[in-house]
């Protein structure tokens, strides 16, 4: 008889349980250790901001199954069927003996453990800026229970009532919100010109950042945070242009992969971080697996040249279950990712997949954008919500590469269905093709993501004229252009652009097109813009050429506008 099969796995947070556990459904005689340095395992990171804002208040939820059983070393024993160990640090990687150098941190006691496959799932770590102050009392780093209980703890205990949050990404949008519906004052600080940089465009961002300062989060763009103020706790953050008072402080500044023991037992990995794996996650060594935030990733699309880091617990389990197979035997390939990421705040929820247009941009693809606006459902269902699609396309082949929504309406729904489609390669027209559950309460009968297509279509075609609010701004601010306002007049006396500009309604556009100039570019807009679009049309087959139409309209305009009434 052979000897079972013994795999040992380093760290214990997404996909270390996740490979363990799978191993021992379809490998049962395989002896299966996992190991972290840690007194915990297997918790939810990404809810730590939902406890915060309130929405659960056991921090030990995020350590239980879903009907209440928490996941302890005793629970994967006697159900899942491995051995886990706690308080365990992996050291070091012996390659050549298959085995890992490993101490008890409550002992200090060293020792070896073989193994004959070894998967690597140590993940990311939060990067601490070198600023003066990042080690003071109240200052916090996102990335553990204890980190999010401590600073409940604290807020109640010391009646904190001003917080800054350094970096305007996920953990900052999420923890911006959650310590707004405590009652906190809130800044938010980013050294780029926006919220949300890496992620979204910066025109979606800006739209997004019109409804964080709606919801009273103050936004410090375009500066570098240099230091905490205080001597002992925290009482300010100073950038290169001001001093911002706090009594608590978030550094959600971005994650780095943890590939120490990769790097030191001479596996691949790339030169700025993260370890490198095959489709298989296989690391260099065939018999050493790595997953998680420990390691990059090519890009689905087969476009994106360099590998990836993009930390999300969603590719991380997917790691757990591709190690696994490929250990049992039952070889199933990692396409890749799609960049896809979501976030909820406050009314609106932020979402992108694939490209941005910028990354696109940078890998010289020639492509076209659109930009949708308008509700999730028909406009007699009470709960519409108004929101924006942004849809990045190849001008080459008409495939879909990207992505990026944000407002009230269901966005989450249109970028799954945008990743899938993007993960197959799907163009344009599949876009248009794809049968989109209908019924009202759930969408129009022809799906806002399938409509932004149908205006990128146009627009590749040459039919639709559209340009964006970023594009239009700079030349409505010159007064290069004529701003024709189509809407209706009750529209009109509710809100305005705040510029200068001739309002004809659409139904009398018509009679009343020879009275406009023909020597002048025009921007035809309406609430959403498509009647600006059909605008266009109507004084193009009046023989006006240099017509186009602005669009999302007012309801995608990223910028200020006039409340009348």
């Amino acid at each position: 008889m052979t000897s079972p099969v013994n795999i040992l796995v380093i760290g214990g947070v997404a996909t270390g349980p996740k490979t363990a556990a799978r191993l021992k459904r379809i490998m049962p005689q395989a002896r299966v250790t996992m190991l972290d340095k840690d007194s915990i395992v297997s918790y939810g990171a990404c809810g730590l901001p939902y406890y915060v804002e309130g929405v659960f208040d056991n921090i030990n939820t995020l350590m239980e199954t879903p009907v209440g059983v928490t996941r302890t070393p005793v629970f994967f024993d006697k159900v899942k069927g491995f051995s886990v160990k706690t308080r365990t640090e992996a050291l070091s990687i012996d390659r050549k003996n298959k085995q890992v150098r490993v101490r008890n941190l409550d002992s200090g006691e060293e020792s070896d453990l073989p193994y004959d496959k070894l998967v690597i799932a140590t993940g990311g770590y939060p990067f601490r800026p070198p600023i003066p102050g990042v080690d003071l009392k109240n200052v916090w780093f996102m990335t553990h229970p204890d980190d999010a209980r401590t600073l409940v703890e604290e807020i109640e205990a010391q009646g904190l009532k001003k917080a800054v949050l350094v970096g305007a990404g996920f953990i900052g949008i999420e923890m911006a919100e959650a310590l707004k519906h405590r009652g906190l004052d809130v800044t938010v600080v980013e050294m780029v010109d926006q919220i949300m940089p890496g992620i979204l465009d910066k025109d979606v961002a800006t739209f997004a950042a019109k409804h964080l300062r709606a919801k009273g989060v103050n936004l410090v763009l375009s500066e570098r945070v240099t230091a905490i103020g205080g001597e002992t706790r925290a009482v300010s953050v100073k950038t290169d242009r001001r001093e911002i008072p706090a009594d608590l402080v978030v550094i959600a500044v971005g994650t780095r992969p943890n590939d120490r023991l990769a790097r030191s037992a001479d596996l691949d990995c790339m030169a700025r971080g993260g370890i490198l794996i095959n489709e298989y996650c296989q690391t260099s060594d065939p018999n050493i697996y790595a997953g998680g935030d420990c390691v990059v990733n090519r890009y689905a699309g087969k476009i994106a040249g360099s590998r990836l880091f993009v930390a999300l617990g969603s590719t991380a389990n997917k790691h757990g279950r591709i190690i696994a197979n490929h250990i049992a035997g039952k070889a199933t390939p990692f396409a890749g990712i799609t960049c896809t990421g979501i976030v909820r705040a406050f009314d609106f929820t932020l979402g992108r997949t694939g490209l941005s247009e910028q990354q696109a941009r940078n890998l010289n693809l020639e492509i076209e954008t659109a930009t949708w606006a308008g509700p999730d459902m028909p406009h007699y269902m009470p709960g519409s919500g108004p929101f924006i699609i942004k849809m990045i396309a190849s001008k080459r082949d008409r495939r879909l590469l990207g992505v990026q929504v944000a407002g009230m309406g269901n966005g989450a729904k249109r970028i799954d269905a945008a990743a899938a489609l993007i993960l197959m390669g799907g163009t344009l027209d599949d876009v248009s093709d794809v049968d989109f559950g209908y019924a009202p309460p759930y969408s129009p009968p022809i799906d806002p993501l399938a409509t932004c297509a149908h205006i990128l279509t146009n627009k590749l075609d040459g039919l639709a004229k559209g340009i964006s609010a970023f594009e239009a701004k700079p030349i409505m601010d010159r007064g290069d252009a004529l701003l024709l306002d189509v809407r209706t007049p009750q529209e009109f006396a509710a809100m305005q652009l705040p510029y200068d500009v001739v309002h004809i309604p659409l139904g009398a556009l018509r009679e009343k097109a020879a009275g406009l100039p023909r020597d002048k570019e025009i921007l035809a807009f309406c609430k959403v813009s498509m009647r600006g679009y059909e605008a266009q049309l109507i004084l193009n087959a009046a023989g006006f050429d240099r017509v186009r139409f602005i669009e999302g309209g007012i309801v995608g305009w990223p910028f200020e506008v006039k409340m009348l009434s």
